[in-house]
């Protein structure tokens, strides 16, 4: 995803109307669907960095950002994040 080391963001707004600033951080195409592991932009506690599932979906010819809401699905794209992100983390490296 991040093939120029460019940070890439977008902005999320929840159902009660919470806007949320959300780094990209990884992405995948799986079965047909287009999936992007985020964390959000401007947390202060850098010690620990959980991130979210978002799917791609197209509405209405608009492309939008969705919760996984299928537990299934979820944990099979959960899986392939967390081995992949842990591939990258260089746990040697000072902070």
């Amino acid at each position: 995803m991040d093939t120029n080391n460019e940070r890439e963001f977008v902005t999320l707004e929840d159902e009660e109307g919470k806007v949320t600033e959300f780094e990209l951080i990884d992405e995948v195409e799986m079965n047909g669907n287009h999936y992007f592991a985020i964390i959000v932009a401007d947390d202060s506690d850098k010690t620990f960095c959980e991130y979210g599932i978002v799917k791609l979906v197209v509405e209405n010819g608009e492309e939008m950002l969705t919760s996984v809401d299928d537990d299934d699905e979820y944990d099979k794209v959960a899986d392939y994040f967390d081995e992949h992100l842990a591939s990258e983390i260089d746990y040697d490296a000072e902070v």
